[in-house]
């Protein structure tokens, strides 16, 4: 074991150095820059925070749209994960390859494509023109920003609900059916528990990506969806105020730093859940 320690720290290396250099110091910059502007030390960038009512109603925002699009890709994505589970292994391969198609496209393109379909001219309101019905404006709404979103971010949750659902036994379904249990009993005692934790990781994973999304909300919602990274952008770009941009950028990694610290402790407290009823 002592032999081997300097070949796993050697080949960690190379991976711990580009991390360093690539991440963790531009990022101590960035937090640098939330009290120091170049010449001395300085707290005006906190304060603006804390009085700046327009930065804490988009911190808001960004909050709520990552928590209500994390909601829609959960209600879609366990259904259509569990629907998945169940199919041959050969059919299920073709589905995940149609499910992950979308990402050989870039997100800014697919962008631009719900702007020809959701807009005034678009597939949708021509659809609706010849059905005799009014249009309807989609396009620069908190709806075409869920809905560009939601179709980025479902796929990385049915994949990862899918891969929970693939590891539980299916003997244990056929056991409960055995003793009694109905179908729906068997679901929701059995197989839902089970693959709880991989629904809230692919939750996590598509909150943490919808707090930190640019182009989508940008294209799609416009100035009636500004969220902090766009909030961001805009201080750094037009009014040049990086200590602001800064002091967003680390309120913004401060949230998911603790949303990563609460989904840490509550897995830990569901395995020692599980472990004292196992220990019963």
């Amino acid at each position: 074991m002592t032999m081997r320690r300097p070949i796993i720290l050697l080949l960690l290396a190379p991976a711990v150095l580009l991390v360093g250099l690539l991440f963790v110091l531009p990022l101590v910059g960035v937090m640098s820059l939330t009290v120091h502007d170049g010449t001395s030390f300085t707290a005006d960038p906190i304060r603006e925070l804390l009085d700046s009512r327009v930065a804490l109603v988009v911190l808001e925002r960004t909050f709520m749209l990552a928590a209500s699009v994390t909601a829609i890709c959960l209600l879609l994505g366990y259904p259509a994960a569990y629907f998945m589970s169940s199919l041959r292994p050969r059919v299920r391969a073709y589905v995940t390859y149609l499910i992950l198609l979308p990402f050989w496209v870039s997100i800014l393109i697919r962008t631009y494509t719900w702007i020809v379909i959701l807009g005034r001219e678009g597939i949708v309101n021509t659809g609706l023109g010849a059905l005799g019905l009014a249009p309807v404006q989609i396009l620069y709404t908190n709806v075409a920003v869920h809905i560009g979103m939601v179709q980025i971010l479902l796929p990385i949750v049915i994949i990862t609900c899918l891969a929970s659902m693939l590891d539980i036994d299916k003997d244990l379904m056929k056991a409960a059916r055995s003793l009694g249990a109905s179908p729906a009993q068997s679901f929701w005692k059995v197989f839902f528990p089970l693959s709880v934790s991989g629904a809230a990781t692919g939750g996590l994973i598509c909150f943490i990506l919808s707090l930190g999304f640019f182009v989508t909300p940008a294209l799609l919602g416009g100035r009636r969806s500004i969220i902090i990274a766009n909030l961001i952008d805009l201080q750094v770009h037009q009014t040049l105020n990086w200590g602001f941009a800064a002091v967003l950028a680390t309120a913004l990694l401060a949230i998911t730093l603790a949303c990563l610290g609460v989904f840490w402790l509550l897995m830990r407290r569901r395995v020692e859940f599980s472990g004292a009823g196992l220990g019963r």
